[in-house]
């Protein structure tokens, strides 16, 4: 049995991520809500919510956990050509909501996860400057892109889209640099997948990434905006 979290409470508590189930791998939690201060404190303490329409709403700490720390990111040389030639255009911040929907409508084979009530919390939180998006465009048509949270110095990937070769990966690419301009240590990436493997994540034990966690989201977040800069030449020279 897991816990149920009560919709009452001013305090958005959530028992110890240790005592995660370890079939389902990481489920810790039902219930509550996803109200921006619960959302804030799910991720300070290691915890996602992923659930499915008609579900109540599932809390998961999977062990272990899959992370990409920035210096890490392997950008393929053909990747790098396509950065370098300008294939694609990058903003930042410009069209959160339309990154959602795209995430959100990846098919049935991608599950429904991203519901109306996730795509509504994800959406306070941008309001609150707490979540953030990277978009992909080519000829003004938004083909890619990737959001999520930030506390202190990590970014928790949420989802990620393409509708084109490499749009995804760009944004990752472009994501990354700016991560590394302004002194972030990790990107959450919760669950293992080939895709994110071929860029660089890796897995590590959820106590290395509960310690990481402690110390990056004590930070102080840098005040770099999210606007495009040219940090991403950089990256890929």
């Amino acid at each position: 049995m897991i816990p149920w979290l009560d919709t009452r409470s001013d305090h958005a508590t959530f028992p110890d991520p240790r005592k995660a189930l370890r079939e389902p791998n990481g489920l810790l939690a039902a219930g509550g809500d996803l109200r921006p201060d619960r959302l804030l404190a799910a991720y300070r303490s290691g915890i996602f919510p992923w659930y499915e329409s008609g579900q109540p709403i599932l809390w998961w700490s999977p062990d272990p956990r899959t992370v990409l720390f920035p210096g890490e990111l392997h950008i393929s040389r053909s990747l790098r050509k396509t950065i370098r030639r300008g294939a694609f255009q990058v903003s930042r911040d410009q069209a959160f909501r339309q990154i959602i929907e795209a995430c959100a409508d990846r098919g049935p084979a991608a599950g429904t996860w991203i519901t109306d009530e996730m795509a509504h919390a994800y959406g306070r939180l941008f309001a609150l400057r707490a979540a953030h998006s990277v978009e992909i465009w080519h000829d003004n048509r938004l083909v890619g892109g990737i959001y999520g949270v930030t506390i202190g110095r990590v970014f928790f990937g949420e989802s990620m889209f393409s509708r084109v070769a490499d749009a995804s990966k760009a944004a990752l690419v472009h994501l990354v640099a700016f991560l590394k301009a302004h002194q972030y240590g990790l990107i959450d990436c919760q669950i293992a997948s080939p895709h994110l493997t071929s860029l660089g994540s890796r897995e590590i034990p959820r106590p290395a990434f509960l310690e990481t966690l402690k110390s990056l989201c004590d930070l102080a977040p840098d005040p770099g905006q999210w606007s495009l800069a040219p940090e991403t030449l950089r990256l890929v020279e």
